[in-house]
Formats: C-alpha cells, sequence, structure tokens
C-alpha cells in the first residue's frame, strides 16, 4: 500500500475519545482536589509507620468487623455515632482519615461527610481495610495481630511501596 493510501470509509470511534479530554488547568485543578479528599493506603502506613503528627485514623465500621481486623493505633467510631462522639474524641485540629471495609463500600465516604459536617478536617482512605490487608499490611484483631501475604494485585510483591 502506498504512502497516499486512502483510509477506509469505516470510521473507528474512541470510547477513551468519545468525550474529550480535559483542558489541563481544569484537569489540574480537578486532581488536585480529589487528592485534598483522598488518601490511600501505602500514604496513611506511611505517615503511621513514621509517626507523622496531626492525622488519627478513624475506623467507621461495626463492633463485629473491628473485631475482626483494623488498623493498628486507629479510632474505633462507627459512622451512625460519629456526631456524638466525634466531639469529645477527636481534637479538632486534627485531620481525620476515615476507613471502611473497602471500594464496594460508601461507609468511609459517608463518615467523612459527617465529621465534616462537623467542622473536621477530613480525607478517606481509598481501598479501605481490604486494601489495607491486601497490601500485606499488619492489622489487629480481637485475637492478635496478623498480617496476609501480599497480593501483587495491589503492591509489588517485595513489600515496598509502588513508588507512584
Amino acid at each position: 500500500m502506498s504512502a497516499t493510501a486512502t483510509v477506509s470509509a469505516t470510521a473507528v470511534t474512541s470510547a477513551v475519545l468519545n468525550v474529550p479530554a480535559a483542558d489541563p488547568a481544569e484537569a489540574a485543578a480537578h486532581y488536585a482536589a480529589r487528592l485534598a479528599f483522598e488518601a490511600d493506603v501505602s500514604d496513611v502506613h506511611a505517615d503511621l509507620a513514621a509517626g507523622v503528627p496531626g492525622i488519627v485514623v478513624v475506623d467507621t465500621r461495626s463492633k463485629a468487623a473491628w473485631d475482626q481486623g483494623h488498623i493498628p493505633g486507629a479510632l474505633h467510631l462507627p459512622t451512625a455515632r460519629i456526631a456524638e462522639l466525634a466531639p469529645g474524641s477527636i481534637d479538632p485540629a486534627l485531620t481525620v482519615v476515615t476507613y471502611c471495609w473497602g471500594p464496594g463500600c460508601n461507609g468511609a465516604t459517608r463518615a467523612a461527610l459527617a465529621f465534616a459536617r462537623l467542622g473536621y478536617r477530613v480525607k478517606e482512605m481509598l481501598g479501605g481495610f481490604e486494601y489495607w490487608a491486601r497490601e500485606g499490611f499488619a492489622y489487629d484483631t480481637a485475637g492478635g495481630s496478623e498480617q496476609r501475604p501480599v497480593d501483587d494485585l495491589t503492591a509489588p510483591r517485595s513489600g515496598i511501596s509502588c513508588a507512584c
């Protein structure tokens, strides 16, 4: 076929480009806003391990879920009790990081909303407890500490950060 070949009459449509990408300045504002509202499991783990001040991690699930497994050092505050218990339990100068079961659950989102309505700075931990465990981080249970092997579909097998 020559360099001057004609394009086929059948047009190819793009599922990705069907809606054009945003203007770069709009995209920057959007992604900066997302990062203001979200934190990922690896970043939360790194901050907790380093003893970074200024954050408190809050598990928003039921007592049964908490007993099954939770992030070491997290505060247990079920979503339905946040308005009642947060003011006496959490310094409003801290940034609250909420988590629930995992990406299929919006409990951490509901909890983050409850904290925001009380005047707290808040972020939601993406992936929830599921990804904490799948990334191989230790967690506490009613029976002690546990840790699962790293799921290589969520993190490098070496257990080191993906450095993204």
